[in-house]
């Protein structure tokens, strides 16, 4: 799994490809609480870009919900968009979007 962080007009878009499963979570949140401390000062709200996540278990929705508090320490609201039909699905049953809202 690779994640980029890009800012634009005070927004951090966070770019996710890959698989967000146990194999790779410890690597993916080492990396996105890095562009969460490295942006904050700088960032209005995050956008978890979710359009190259081909696979999430359980372990995808904790790394979510991790960074979501993460930001919100910061005062950040963080949204999510571009889920799969499957992500998007898991998303929705877990609740995730109460949190962090699709846009």
């Amino acid at each position: 799994m690779q994640i980029r962080a890009q800012l634009n007009d005070r927004i951090l878009y966070v770019e996710i490809d890959g698989e967000i499963d146990q194999h790779s979570a410890t690597r993916a949140r080492q990396t996105a609480d890095r562009y969460a401390d490295d942006y904050a000062m700088r960032s209005e709200k995050a956008v978890f870009d979710l359009q190259n996540v081909s696979f999430m278990d359980s372990t995808g929705i904790g790394f979510l919900i991790g960074r979501y508090k993460k930001f919100m320490r910061y005062g950040i609201p963080v949204y999510l968009t571009n889920p799969s039909t499957a992500t998007d699905r898991i998303l929705q049953m877990s609740g995730v979007y109460t949190l962090m809202p699709k846009i």
